[in-house]
Formats: structure tokens, sequence, C-alpha cells
């Protein structure tokens, strides 16, 4: 397994192996990023894994201190999933001095996420398209439990016609169907208990609302049941899958997406209706 810090390693390395599949994570790996790796992988060609925590796409209040950080662990992680380059920019590289330009987002991103995190997804946008000019991968693979961003970046590619494949992996579980996550390592053994509760919430209300219920009452009902374990839902909402536009009544393809807090820590999760 290659590792490259700079840019002209990068791209020694890149001549060397030829297209790629790109899995862009911010480290502090868990099963669900190597099961994106095992999907790259499975392309048929060569995988790059970045590993950089973004600043651009935390906000002034938000954990970017915090966020975990285990490079040594993130190495022997993917060199043990058969990665074949690791992508390590530190923020002077993936942001040089001088750099003036970021991407404004609309349409997918306005909304939850978008509405909660102002600037979050031009965070997120700026960086995967420098991503994709660094690498240039073929493919680019992302997991489905941040639903949303996935629509931000398929919506960005399409706009700018970039020669990238946006490739969905889906959300992998715990046996007890918490979504898996890097912060769920900050949950207290109290709080860990009681988080599967939103996925069962949002697993119900998509039940509801594919046998005909009403979609507010099913709403209602899930944010009830999360609420009553002690998490705060920021939203819980049904929405077109794409476009993430609230729906008021089932039309298809639709998603229920849902963030709550819970202690210290934001649940993200979504279901298909």
């Amino acid at each position: 397994m290659r590792i490259a810090k700079t840019l002209p390693q990068l791209r020694e390395a890149l001549g060397i192996l030829g297209p790629v599949g790109l899995v862009p994570t911010m480290g502090a790996l868990h099963a669900g990023h190597l099961t994106l790796l095992a999907a790259a992988k499975a392309g048929g060609r060569p995988v790059v894994a970045s590993i950089f925590v973004n600043p651009l796409q935390f906000g002034p209040n938000e954990d970017f201190a915090r966020y975990p950080r285990d490079e040594a662990g993130d190495l022997a992680k993917l060199e043990a999933a058969g990665c074949d380059l690791v992508w390590l920019p530190g923020v002077a590289e993936m942001y040089p001095a001088g750099a003036a330009s970021t991407i404004v987002v609309e349409g997918p991103a306005l909304l939850w996420e978008g509405a909660a995190r102002p600037g979050h997804f031009s965070g997120v946008a700026t960086v995967v398209a420098k991503l994709f000019g660094q690498v240039r991968p073929e493919a680019a693979y992302f997991g489905e439990k941040d639903w949303q961003q996935v629509q931000v970046i398929r919506r960005m590619v399409e706009d700018f016609l970039l020669p990238v494949r946006v490739v969905p992996v889906a959300i992998v579980r715990e046996a007890d169907g918490l979504a898996l996550s890097s912060r769920n390592r900050f949950l207290a053994p109290e709080e860990r208990a009681v988080a599967p509760a939103l996925f069962a919430a949002l697993r119900d209300a998509a039940a509801r609302i594919g046998a005909g219920e009403n979609v507010a009452a099913s709403l209602d009902a899930a944010k009830a049941a999360v609420r009553a374990v002690g998490m705060a839902p920021d939203y819980l909402a049904l929405v077109q899958a794409q476009a993430l536009e609230p729906l008021t009544e089932l039309a298809r393809p639709a998603r229920i997406i849902a963030a709550a807090r819970l202690g210290s820590v934001r649940l993200l999760d979504n279901v298909a209706v």
C-alpha cells in the first residue's frame, strides 16, 4: 500500500496505478468505511482512500477539534483491506495559501442539514471537487448514511459535467440497527443503549406510510418515540429521495431522513419508503 502526502507523490502513484476508484473519508475508520472500500475493489480498479478532516464543513461551534483521529489505526485497517493508495494531505496541501475559490450549492443542499449547519455542504462540495481534481477517479464511493450528502455530490457532478461516477453504498448497521458512525464512540453506555431507537422509529414510520397511513401522524409518532428515550430531533421528515423536498403524502421515490441529538452526539439516519 502506497501513502501520498503531497501532490507530487500522489501524481507519481496514480501514474503507476492507472484508473482508480476513490473512497473519500475523514478517517476514524469503521466497518462502514471498509464496506465502501470493498465496493470500490469490486469495481475492478485499484482503490485510493483519502483521509482528510475537512475544516470547511465544520461550523464555528461544531466539533472539528474533537473529531476522532487515528492515523496509525486507519492505515493499518486500509492495508489489511487491500487499499492500493492512501491520499493523506494536510490542510496546507488541500487549501494552499492564496486559494480563493469555494463551491456554493443549492437545490438538495438547502434544507435539513443545510439549514441546520449553514455552510456545511459548501465545504463538502468544495473538498470533494478538489479530491476529484486531485485523484481523477473513474468512480467514487459514498455511504448512504449521509443520504443528503450523496444527493448534493450527485447534483454537483451532474451540474459541472465531472467525469466521475458517484456510487452510493448501503448503510452498515450494528446488530441492533444503529447506523455506524465515527462519532458513535462518543456515546455514553446508557446513550448507546437507546440510540437504536432512532432507526426503529424511522422503520416504523416508513412501514406506516408505505401502508397508506397519514404521513404527518406517522412522522409525529416517530418523533415522539425518539423523544421518549431522551433524543432531541433536529428534523424527521418524509422527502423526495433526490431533490430532498418535503412530502406531505407518499410520492416515490421517497426517503425518511432524520437527525437527532443524544447527549453530545448528533445521530443521522434514513430509510427508504
